[in-house]
């Protein structure tokens, strides 16, 4: 079936005698995205995304932070232990400036870093009981924005849009999640 200009096709790619015995994914009656659905789609998230970091900048404004700050205390709060170099991987910013990032962070003293027991040359970056303070400030900020949505929303919709999210994420954070999912709340 032709489509119009701007439209975006859908294919299932599994043979069609196992696509009659699953059950169909949400969305899946969507063979064809119009390119205004797919604008519509990036207009929500690019509010989405400003509403929910919007929530924590005043927090982070007062302090004289920005949002690679936050960034820095969500994945080391997750993360205790993590190597600058594994955070670097994460947050996919440069050396310079994570090193001036982090820089604050320990300054302030809201980060702790060790040399790596295996190998010294690896700095193992903590929360400081101030910077887990902190981080959960943050945290409970953006926290109410997502219980509000999700609970408004529900169960399937919540499912659908955790699904949606990895499908726009590459594999390397995908595989993070993953990995995070399989070994508890904090990795």
């Amino acid at each position: 079936m032709p489509h119009a200009k701007g439209d975006t096709a859908l294919a299932d790619a599994r043979p069609h005698d196992q696509r009659a015995q699953t059950a169909p994914a949400a969305g899946a009656n969507l063979l064809f995205l119009r390119e205004e659905e797919i604008r519509a789609a990036q207009d929500l998230l690019f509010f989405a995304y400003r509403d929910f970091t919007g929530a924590a900048d005043v927090i982070l404004d007062e302090m004289g932070f920005g949002r690679a700050h936050h960034r820095a205390l969500h994945f080391i709060g997750r993360n205790p232990g993590i190597t600058v170099s594994d955070l670097l991987s994460i947050l996919r910013i440069t050396k310079q400036s994570l090193a001036r990032v982090l820089g604050e962070l320990v300054t302030r003293g809201l980060v702790a870093q060790v040399q790596g027991r295996a190998d010294r040359r690896q700095r193992l970056l903590t929360l400081t009981e101030q910077g887990a303070a902190l981080e959960r400030r943050l945290f409970e900020r953006q926290r109410e924005r997502l219980v509000t949505a999700y609970r408004e929303a529900g169960a399937g919709p919540v499912e659908g849009f955790r699904r949606v999210l990895r499908g726009i994420m590459d594999q390397s954070a995908r595989s993070y999640l993953d990995r995070g999912e399989s070994h508890g709340a904090k990795r």
